[in-house]
């Protein structure tokens, strides 16, 4: 039997002549008051360390290096610097790292020798655990994606026909034409706009809605946000700003430290994560903010890895009160009905993760057969927003639109469209089978192709396609905006099926497009409600066809009042009638 005496070396066990150091008890008691210090302090400030938490908590990889980090920085600073000498039992590990020059058993070791050894020791266990937490992320990271795959199409339900869009609401106003035109109007010498997001007015509308927020170090520490400001961003015409700043959050966005919303959800909910932006609406004049959740599940088989899910949302009040709802409450909420609920962040990972959905090995670069595999199709640069897109059905049922296109560097038709339910994150989608439609980038591409006359990226620009389904057809709604970006002259809807567009002024023809009810009647303010021919011009709106490579073959100028139906001809879909 080896006895090893795990007091100091020196022959004593306080702090005699031949004793290098404090006794054991008194060291381990004094590391303990440390360390008892440190995490006081970290559980005051625990919404900073959150993410790092988190992680540790919910992800394999970080569990392996930031957990394996922190525990061997506990065992170092508990260590005695006594126990480095060689004649110890981490002999081994000594002479593994200072080689045969290292300290003797009954030699002195001052505190920055120790301290350099514990550190050399801590650099080289977390080398051991870098390379080990990629080891471990790698399985883990792809099992992730599979079982997040699995679930959304075992979740999902396969539809016959595109769900008809709400024509009540049409997405008229890009977010950077909203952000310009918005700022452009407001004034607050304290406080500023901070991020749109999209919400649903009282009225039913959608709106881009803004938190008024402190502006500047010294407003972000005194003041406090006041109130949010919506603008509607269903009509161009005569759009409506309204400003709700009578009230100030106790607890907003753009405040520091504690006074943030962020932090005090952090404090109060510290196994959720709020990758999401914050929702700003009103409820009977009232501001509100909703903040949705995403939380993980640990799945153990065949090998250790998370899943994220859907965690409920924190429903923030004027007055600090910080409401954290399950996705039921939140559903049965009457302040949040209408409001999007799901993560918009979840629902793009849970999206992407359908290149998974036949499995890993088919989606890998080299042996894989991508058999099956879609991916989220690719928005070209000036496009101003990406997928997946918040578009308002019939019944003003928000829902997060996502287009998928096959896998493959040429391909850039779309293969599926998928539809998340914004209030309950059910799934649905449709598939083109044999027929690909006409994919996003293409469809601006065919916009821009529609007018040739126009001075394209030097005046004007086809900015932030949405999909707007047009009894049950997919059409992209795509504007058309100055390089200003401080209007929208026009709409264009191109056709997913036959690449046919349709240029549209007026938010009452934009309304009357997207209802199928079509009839070149001028809109109530005078203009060509859903033409493009000015004032005294007998044209209401302009049918351009195209062929398969995007060359314009016609033009069909429609009249006012001449009736047109849109209906389903095979190549042509837009049949004029007298």
């Amino acid at each position: 039997m080896v006895d090893i005496d795990i007091s100091e070396p020196g022959g004593g066990s306080g702090s005699g002549a031949g004793s290098p150091g404090p006794s054991l008890p008194y060291f381990l008691g004094t590391r303990l008051a440390g360390m008892l210090v440190v995490l006081a302090v970290v559980y005051l400030t625990r919404p900073l360390w959150h993410g790092f938490v988190y992680g540790m908590l919910y992800s394999p990889s970080s569990l392996v290096l930031t957990g394996g980090a922190v525990v061997t920085a506990l065992v170092l600073w508990f260590l005695p610097p006594w126990w480095l000498g060689r004649d110890t039992p981490l002999a081994p590990l000594i002479d593994l790292l200072f080689g045969s020059d290292g300290p003797a058993a009954d030699s002195p070791i001052s505190g920055d020798s120790t301290s350099q050894r514990k550190l050399r020791v801590f650099a080289v266990v977390f080398g051991v655990l870098f390379a080990l937490s990629i080891v471990v992320g790698i399985p883990a990271g792809a099992l992730e994606q599979r079982s997040l795959a699995e679930r959304t199409m075992s979740e999902a339900t396969e539809l016959e026909t595109f769900p008809q869009a709400n024509p009540d609401n049409p997405r008229v106003v890009p977010r950077e034409v909203s952000d310009i035109s918005t700022r452009g109007s407001v004034s607050y010498r304290q406080h500023r706009l901070g991020a749109s997001d999209i919400a649903r007015q009282e009225d039913g509308s959608l709106a881009w809605s803004y938190p008024i927020q402190p502006d500047g170090p010294r407003n972000k520490l005194l003041e406090n946000q006041r109130g949010v400001l919506v603008a509607n961003m269903t009509a161009i015409d005569d759009r409506q700003t309204t400003a709700y700043d009578d009230e100030e959050f106790t607890y907003g966005q753009g405040m520091y430290l504690q006074r943030s919303a962020d932090w005090q959800l952090k404090k109060t909910d510290y196994l959720a994560r709020y990758d999401d932006d914050a929702v700003e609406f009103t409820e009977d004049g009232t501001p509100y903010m909703y903040f949705p959740k995403t939380e993980h599940e640990w799945k153990l088989l065949p090998f250790p890895h998370t899943v994220p899910t859907w965690g409920g949302g924190a429903l923030v009040h004027p007055d600090g009160e910080i409401e954290h709802l399950s996705p039921a409450e939140a559903q049965e909420n009457e302040i949040l009905d209408g409001q999007r609920l799901y993560p918009l962040t979840l629902t793009r990972t849970e999206v992407e993760s359908l290149s998974y959905r036949e499995g890993i090995v088919n989606q890998l670069p080299v042996v894989g057969a991508h058999e099956g595999e879609i991916e989220i199709a690719g928005l070209p640069q000036g496009a101003s927003n990406e997928q997946p897109f918040v578009v308002d059905l019939e019944g003003e049922r928000m829902s997060y639109v996502t287009a998928m296109e096959p896998f493959g560097v040429d391909s850039r038709g779309l293969d599926e469209v998928w539809f998340a339910d914004a209030e309950t994150g059910e799934y649905t989608y449709f598939g083109t089978d044999d027929e690909t439609l006409t994919g996003p980038e293409r469809a601006m591409g065919i916009a821009r192709s529609a007018d040739s006359q126009t001075n394209w990226g030097e005046n004007f620009v086809v900015t932030e396609p949405v999909p707007v389904t047009v009894d049950g057809s997919l059409w992209w709604q795509i504007k058309v905006s100055p390089t200003d970006f401080t209007d929208v002259t026009r709409n264009v809807f191109v056709n997913a099926d036959t690449g046919e567009a349709v240029e549209i002024r007026g938010d009452r023809g934009v309304r009357e497009f997207i209802a199928g009810d079509i009839d070149g009647t001028p809109s109530d303010d005078g203009s060509d409600g859903n033409g493009t021919g000015g004032s005294g011009s007998d044209v209401a709106y302009v049918i351009v066809i195209t062929d398969d490579d995007g060359n314009v073959v016609d033009r069909i100028e429609v009249e006012q009042g001449q009736d047109t139906r849109i209906v389903n001809s095979g190549n042509r879909t837009a049949t004029p009638q007298p």
